[in-house]
């Protein structure tokens, strides 16, 4: 029997409103995400994939009630977020936490990182001396591979990657049973890039964590997720787990994103499978919002806007076409092994210096 699960995601949409002014409400609304649904077990790891601009990390923060979506059902552990009080809020904060994308902006540069390591700690109340927040701090920067060395440091006196090692030993410092990292690589370059997601890795298998992995990287999320969802704007296009993502995409925009990835070896196809500019998300076209830039786009798709529908085992696409598509079948295709190949898990010391139950 299934385990229930952790979060329940359904029909959550952020809308902005966008022109108009101080005397008059007229003008437009954003979507900058609409109607999106998904689960995340226990322990489990999912990818949410897309361009710059597809609402990627809207989702997260909306996930996270770091901002507050306009409409839909958050669910953690069977408990409405949405509607949580202050103080219950608060609560949730201890077992929900985020890993930004800029760990520079992140960190208050006026802060020693010991401070900003333990402030989670301080912020739930689990401590209450300098010693025990000290203790804390050095065992957690140990944990993401940092020396205790850096505890009176400041974030400008550290790297790029090092930065962002104390973002996740802050987000870990309450011991969290979801974590959300919003594209924690990309503003790493490539070398550090793989660490971090090591360092991920290990952490979520090490302390059981469920976290959601959002990048544009498809390629960093395949080492990473057990199941990935493609997000084009503010839409789920596709959602599967990684294997029949990889190995049996079944909308045109995955294809595509997967054909961008590079491989040794492999030559590009002669005509670019993804053209184009994302569409205005103020004025979306009608029926799919994808079609104006896919190449096998129908009249049909201008009719309606399709919605997820299953086309294999834990497998939902938003196209009509299955036609341009080869029957669903099981599968064991490898994943992408060009990128994926050079991420090596690499050793790390224990967590159980930093449990706080």
């Amino acid at each position: 029997m299934a385990a229930d699960p952790l979060l329940e995601v359904v029909g959550l949409s952020k809308w902005y409103h966008v022109g108009g002014s101080t005397f008059s409400r007229a003008g437009a609304s954003l979507k900058a995400i609409n109607d999106v649904s998904f689960s995340l077990a226990p322990r489990e790891v999912l990818g949410i994939a897309g361009e710059s601009g597809s609402g990627k990390t809207t989702i997260g923060r909306a996930v996270l009630r770091l901002i507050e979506p306009s409409s839909g059902i958050i669910r953690f552990r069977g408990e409405d977020i949405l509607r949580f009080t202050h103080r219950e809020l608060r609560r949730f904060r201890r077992h929900a936490q985020i890993v930004f994308q800029d760990p520079f902006a992140s960190l208050d540069p006026k802060m020693t990182i010991e401070r900003i390591v333990a402030e989670p700690l301080q912020a739930q109340g689990l401590i209450h001396s300098r010693r025990v927040r000290r203790e804390r701090a050095a065992a957690l920067l140990e944990t993401v591979a940092l020396g205790t060395h850096y505890l009176d440091v400041r974030p400008h006196e550290l790297s790029g990657g090092q930065r962002q090692r104390v973002g996740i030993a802050r987000a870990l410092s309450v011991s969290p049973q979801l974590l959300v990292a919003d594209e924690p690589t990309s503003a790493l370059d490539v070398s550090i890039q793989a660490q971090i997601v090591n360092l991920l890795e290990d952490l979520q298998d090490r302390f059981g964590l469920a976290m959601i992995f959002i990048s544009h990287d498809i390629a960093v999320m395949c080492h990473l997720a057990d199941r990935i969802a493609v997000v084009y704007l503010g839409r789920i296009m596709e959602t599967a787990p990684k294997q029949a993502m990889i190995g049996q995409p079944r909308h045109p925009y995955t294809e595509a994103l997967l054909s961008a990835v590079p491989e040794p070896g492999r030559r590009r196809p002669q005509q670019p499978m993804l053209a184009g500019e994302t569409p205005n998300a103020i004025n979306p076209p009608p029926g799919c919002l994808f079609r104006n830039r896919c190449r096998h786009a129908i009249a049909e798709c201008a009719a309606r806007l399709p919605e997820l529908r299953l086309v294999g085992p834990d497998h939902y696409t938003a196209c009509i076409r299955d036609d341009i598509f080869p029957p669903a079948r099981a599968t064991s295709a490898p994943i992408i092994s060009s990128r994926a190949a050079r991420f090596a898990a690499p050793e790390a010391p224990g967590l159980s210096a930093i449990n706080v139950t």
